[in-house]
């Protein structure tokens, strides 16, 4: 399979279900609130943890783009642990990522990916958790200007006192906004690395011999590499699921790819940087290791499934390809690149109607 063919393949299978994951990512944008994401993550121990690690994991933000929800949580009561937890759990997986990684690499790598975003969550919020007095809050004044970096800048454009206080809008308004910010913000932020995962699964797929990576590309020394090499990465969990397809389609071991699934998009050199000064370097330490161990632990044992299961992914991947029909797959390509080029986009706005 040629260069092209091979990129032009993976873009064809994706488009349809990551259009399908930003209009549910901007239905959530619109239905939920900051203010009823900080009821639900309320209080301490395991329940909180795993509440705000579940309530997290759809939501449609990027490591960066968590910062600012999740100081927020932390600064209005939330403990230790449920802020780690939903800063984590959210950029790990969300429903635009879902989509694409059913797409691209199954059923059983979709259910294993959104599994172990959510236990990698919840283990590392309990070992945050543990490096302060139970009941320890913030005391500091917000700073989100300050904790947001220099990616996902539209994120923390409003602060959570503004949208307090702002009059919620009727829900048609409510709509229109959510999926403005989805097939905008959302789409600006990721375009760019999602072509380069494209162009990186098409060259894995085409130009790497299956036999080479199969022999480097699982194990414990192997998935230990994509822990150390995905932790300081900034990658949202939607543009890492192409490179993860050529990986796997490569040779790569289940458990080797979601290892790199779960630790490129969940942190990243911005989050840490955070993370530290708001938690200490105990606090830290124990973010990293809970990552690191968690995602390690959670490949071998994917990998132990699929022998034991005797899976074959590569034939996973082909039958959801199957569902769906050429034109379709095409049609969604075409809808999907005028909407992320920003020129095309603008020229699309411009013959729409507007509304007051």
């Amino acid at each position: 399979m040629s260069l092209l063919n091979a990129i032009l393949a993976v873009a064809l299978s994706a488009s349809p279900w990551l259009l399908l994951g930003l209009v549910m990512a901007g239905l959530i944008k619109a239905l939920v609130s900051e203010a009823l994401l900080k009821r639900w993550v309320g209080g301490h121990g395991l329940g909180s943890i795993a509440r705000a690690a579940v309530i997290g994991a759809p939501l449609p933000l990027c490591s960066c783009g968590a910062i600012p929800t999740a100081l927020a949580m932390y600064r209005g009561g939330a403990s230790r642990g449920p802020a780690t937890a939903f800063l984590i759990g959210t950029p790990g997986i969300g429903v635009d990522s879902m989509a694409i990684t059913y797409a691209l690499l199954g059923p059983f790598m979709a259910v294993a990916r959104a599994a172990s975003a959510v236990l990698t969550a919840i283990v590392t919020g309990l070992l945050v958790g543990r490096t302060a007095p139970a009941g320890a809050l913030a005391s500091a004044e917000p700073r989100t200007e300050a904790s947001c970096g220099s990616c996902c800048a539209s994120d923390c454009e409003d602060s959570p006192e503004d949208a307090d206080e702002a009059a919620a809008p009727a829900l048609a308004g409510r709509l229109a906004s959510g999926l403005r910010y989805a097939f905008t913000d959302i789409l600006d932020d990721i375009s760019l690395w999602l072509l380069v995962g494209l162009l990186v699964a098409g060259g894995l797929i085409a130009l790497v011999p299956p036999q080479q990576l199969a022999e480097l590309g699982s194990g414990l020394g192997a998935m230990l590499i994509m822990a150390v090499i995905g932790i300081p990465l900034y990658m949202c969990a939607t543009a890492a699921t192409p490179i993860a397809a050529g990986l796997l389609l490569a040779g790569v071991s289940p458990g080797t790819v979601l290892v790199f699934l779960i630790a490129a998009p969940v942190t990243s050199l911005a989050t840490l940087g955070v993370f530290r000064r708001e938690m200490g370097n105990h606090g830290l330490v124990a973010y990293l290791v809970g990552i690191m161990v968690s995602a390690v632990l959670l490949g071998l044992g994917v990998d132990a499934v699929a022998s034991w299961w005797q899976l074959d992914i590569a034939r996973q991947i082909e039958e959801v390809g199957e569902l769906l029909p050429a034109w379709i797959e095409w049609l969604g390509l075409i809808v999907l690149t005028g909407l992320a080029v920003k020129p095309l986009r603008r020229t699309l706005a411009g013959h729409l109607p507007h509304h007051a």
